[in-house]
């Protein structure tokens, strides 16, 4: 899918009661089509006003995941994302009941894992995700308001509800170029897991995970 901010493109899905709502795994493919917009966002929840949500920071090219509108965890990348000719594989994995905190929230890019944080609070132990609740989950613009719209190319998405999984279970590099692709995803989902592949024309929210967590589109349309 392509989401464009001047047709204020999104998709959207309140959650039911998770397997656990302490552990998800979430993986996209993104490809940006501008660079420097103040804070698009790639996909969150809301409850109350507050999000955990996974975007760019404020300059809109550094990765950031906030947890409860960055009151209970923030962080953001050192690395920048401006290139806008190239997908970039993402992967954040929580697990907010692990003891070491930096375990609780792992981000990767391109199957490596991302160390180097300009900002890094993580989620006190055993934080209960506004993510991965029975809240609204929207991909493309803020969670709970209408701004912060991602411009850009979102495709081959999985959520994995229970498992803090690594970026190995979605992609791969290739034995004789290197790059990282993708790869059939073959676990289990959990209650609100969903895989997006925006393949079906009539119907580009379609979860095709088996679990029919299919979300409402808003504004796009099959061109």
């Amino acid at each position: 899918l392509r989401f464009n901010s001047g047709s204020s493109d999104y998709l959207n899905r309140t959650m039911t009661t998770p397997t656990n709502n302490k552990i998800y795994t979430w993986s996209g493919w993104i490809k940006k089509t501008t660079i420097g917009e103040v804070a698009p966002n790639i996909f969150g929840a809301h409850s109350g006003g507050l999000r955990d949500c996974i975007r760019f920071d404020g300059g809109g090219n550094a990765l950031q995941m906030i947890f409860n509108e960055a009151g209970s965890g923030n962080l953001v990348t050192t690395q920048v994302l401006r290139d806008v000719s190239a997908w970039y594989h993402i992967v954040v994995a929580v697990d907010t009941t692990q003891a070491t905190s930096t375990n609780r929230v792992k981000i990767y890019l391109n199957g490596s894992q991302i160390t180097s944080f300009s900002t890094s609070s993580y989620p006190a132990q055993n934080y209960v995700n506004i993510l991965n609740a029975a809240n609204p989950h929207v991909f493309g613009k803020n969670a709970d308001l209408s701004n912060e719209f991602f411009n850009g190319y979102i495709s081959e998405t999985h959520f994995i509800d229970g498992q803090q999984l690594a970026p190995s279970d979605f992609g791969e590099f290739d034995e004789d170029s290197g790059i990282w692709k993708p790869i059939a995803y073959e676990g289990t989902y959990g209650t609100n897991g969903f895989y997006l592949e925006f393949k079906d024309s009539s119907a580009l929210g379609d979860d095709t995970s088996g679990n029919g967590n299919d979300f409402t589109v808003n504004n796009l349309t099959s061109i």
